[in-house]
């Protein structure tokens, strides 16, 4: 019997490699702000967050008005004037289509706002595998563990039916913040020791490997 029945997905960095897009908006919603440029190591370690929280984690300092334009631009670059390629990475369709066949019931807990998720999902054309989606913007930004609650409620189980699997420390925080166990994916925005101190129950490089891991629970 599987220990889970619900394995709920972060999308940016875990389903989808998109951090050089990311970065790149926000590199030009910074320099449209008049603000200057950080590292890319700066920028894909708010990776995750909500934009609102990540913007004033990039430049605490910035005017209201500085963090309006780089909020306008960034969602005006990522959704409509960015070249940047994204793209799934290797094996999702094949892990997605598995898992509900196995039995597993699907959900996103992601910081994007439900444009861009909403974007996000009907290019690569997943939204049907998944049964519920929280967008950061509709629910309290990670760590805090209220999107988690907020599934669990939905969907009628607890906290012990599910697992989250995520790329970044805010996941996985969020994860421990409300007892449910989590599983790091390693080819995101976070590398494995930064991930190892919130103590998940499994590392993968790929989806090939978090497919093996779940069908052989």
């Amino acid at each position: 019997m599987k220990p889970y029945k619900v394995v709920i997905f972060d999308w940016d960095g875990t389903l989808m490699d998109s951090d050089k897009r990311i970065v790149a908006c926000l590199k030009a919603a910074a320099l449209r702000a008049d603000l200057p440029l950080l590292t890319d190591a700066e920028y894909r370690h708010i990776i995750g967050l909500s934009l609102p929280i990540a913007l004033s984690a990039l430049y605490p300092n910035a005017s209201e008005w500085q963090q309006k334009v780089m909020d306008a631009v960034y969602r005006w670059q990522f959704m409509e004037a960015n070249p940047t390629q994204m793209h799934p990475y290797t094996g999702m369709i094949d892990l997605l289509d598995s898992l509900k066949q196995a039995g597993y019931l699907l959900a996103i807990a992601t910081g994007k706002s439900r444009p861009g998720l909403d974007s996000v999902l009907a290019e690569t054309g997943v939204a049907d595998y998944f049964v519920l989606t929280k967008s950061g913007e509709e629910t309290a930004c990670k760590p805090d563990p209220l999107m988690l609650q907020q599934i669990v409620d939905a969907l009628g189980i607890t906290v012990a039916d599910a697992l989250m699997v995520g790329d970044s420390v805010y996941d996985l925080d969020m994860a421990q913040r409300i007892g449910m166990d989590a599983l790091a994916m390693t080819h995101g925005v976070h590398d494995a020791p930064q991930l190892a101190v919130y103590h998940p129950v499994a590392f993968c490089d790929d989806l090939m490997q978090l497919k093996s891991w779940l069908l052989s629970c």
